[in-house]
């Protein structure tokens, strides 16, 4: 959350498009690690990994299009 609010507001938006970016990433190399057996921790870590990354992507465009709003007015 530092890096977040040391940043300046114009660079808000850029900073949380790189952030999905990575969670992105984060997720294509949960669902390869993933495909294991079922009970792997390797696998269950990997399932793990993809369901955060979804959501933590999910709250960032929310986020993104609710700034988008309030610089539009």
């Amino acid at each position: 959350w530092q890096v977040v609010w040391n940043v300046a507001p114009a660079l808000h938006t850029p900073l949380m498009s790189v952030t999905n970016a990575i969670s992105g990433i984060i997720i294509v190399g949960g669902m390869l690690q993933a495909k294991g057996a079922l009970f792997d921790p390797a696998t269950l870590l990997g399932g793990l990994a993809v369901l955060l990354a979804t959501i933590n992507i999910a709250g960032g465009f929310v986020v993104t299009e609710r700034m988008l709003r309030m610089f539009r007015k």
